[in-house]
Formats: C-alpha cells, sequence, structure tokens
C-alpha cells in the first residue's frame, strides 16, 4: 500500500463553476482518487477555491460587496456544486484560510532569508481616476494580434496569447471604464527561480519512479528551464 497525494487545479473563487471545469481537472482527479483508493492505496484527495488575485477582487466588486464576503458566499456555492456532482474530495478548502497562510508566508520568509527574493522597479499601467495600479485582469483593451476588442490585461480568450497589460491597443480601466490611464513605475518582488532551478530538477530526478509515467517531471523541466 502506498500513501498518495492528489490535487486538482484549484477553481477560481469567481463566478459558478461550468462542466469544463469538471471534465478538465476535477474528474479526472476524481477517476484517479476513486481508482486509488480502490486498489488499496492511502489517498488523500485535496481542493480547494483559489480567493487571491484579481478574479475574486473584480468579482466582489461588481457583486457589491467586501472580497472576504464575497469568498465566503461563494466558496459554500462551489462546495455544494462539487458535493452535487459527488466529488470524493478528502478537503475541499480555502486559499485564504489561516494554515495556507502560515505556510505562505513561511515559505516567502525562507526564501527572502536565503537571497532567492529580489525587488524590482516594473512598468504598468496606472489609472489616474481610480487612483491604482492596474495588474493584469484590471485592464481591458484591443488585443494586438487579433484586434479582439475585449482582450483582458493578462490574455487574450480569443486568440489564446498570453498579455502584458501594456502590449493592449486602446486599453481601459476594467473596474470604471476610465481611459485616463498612464505607465508608471512601480516595485515588484520577484523570485530568482534561475538559482534554484538545478536543485529542484535534480530533487525530482532523484524521486521519479524509474519506467513510470509519472507526469510531473514534465511541467517542472518546463519551470525549471534557464
Amino acid at each position: 500500500m502506498s500513501r498518495i497525494l492528489i490535487t486538482s487545479a484549484l477553481p477560481y473563487i469567481n463566478g459558478i463553476k461550468h462542466l469544463g471545469n469538471l471534465a478538465g481537472s476535477m474528474l479526472p482527479a476524481d477517476v484517479w482518487a476513486r481508482f486509488m483508493r480502490a486498489r488499496g492505496h492511502d489517498v488523500l484527495y485535496v481542493c480547494a477555491t483559489d480567493e487571491h488575485g484579481t478574479p475574486a477582487e473584480l468579482a466582489a466588486a461588481a457583486a457589491g460587496q467586501d472580497v472576504r464576503t464575497y469568498c465566503d458566499e461563494q466558496h459554500q456555492v462551489q462546495k455544494k456544486a462539487a458535493d452535487a456532482f459527488s466529488l470524493s474530495f478528502d478537503i475541499f478548502g480555502r486559499s485564504s484560510n489561516a494554515p495556507n497562510t502560515r505556510l505562505t508566508q513561511h515559505f516567502a520568509k525562507v526564501l527572502e532569508e536565503r537571497g532567492l527574493i529580489e525587488e524590482r522597479v516594473d512598468r504598468m499601467i496606472y489609472s489616474i481616476d481610480d487612483a491604482r495600479f492596474l495588474p493584469d485582469r484590471y485592464v481591458e483593451g484591443t488585443c494586438p494580434h487579433c484586434a479582439y476588442e475585449k482582450a483582458r490585461g493578462d490574455q487574450c480568450d480569443n486568440c489564446g496569447r498570453l498579455l502584458d497589460p501594456t502590449d493592449l491597443i486602446n486599453p481601459y480601466s476594467a473596474v470604471s471604464g476610465s481611459r485616463n490611464l498612464e505607465v508608471r513605475d512601480t516595485r515588484h518582488l520577484y523570485l530568482l527561480q534561475t538559482k534554484i532551478a538545478d536543485d529542484v530538477r535534480a530533487w525530482v530526478d532523484a524521486r521519479s519512479p524509474s519506467g513510470s509515467r509519472w507526469r510531473a517531471p514534465s511541467p517542472i523541466s518546463i519551470w525549471t528551464k534557464a
């Protein structure tokens, strides 16, 4: 008997999940969890609502709620949907819960102590009317590749290209619709991933079962590619 941890992609907190979410990540993981349990393995199948980032804040603003209230309500909605489909989660948690917060802060502290966090100056769109910087989905505009007029600042849903907010043509604020924007300097923290890429690859390779179909090395090799 083996102890097996199975996770599926965390659904964003905004909006009711659809069959694409179910079939794309949750159902395959659920089938695998049930299969491994049936074979007698000790399985822990974990998922959660992703309550961080711009999707949560934008959706809460559209609903006229503060972010915490919105996330509290939507977590219950998504949990009920998962229960209705009989997904066999052992844990369906929240990215905002206290243990996850403590763990994330611990990782950030250790990375900083080891010199793996660096502050850099970036150029970002600033909304004068909203009096705030506008990261990724806070900016919409015309895609420079396919001319789709409702592309977001992180990706164009029409052609699938990944974008930066400053790539958009005729950008406007997704918060207020204002076009009174300018590009300003702002400071951000970066993980110096190239400094640990070799160690991460070595760690994964040493733990990859020989001759197995273990899928983790494939994305990890991409993420750690110098």
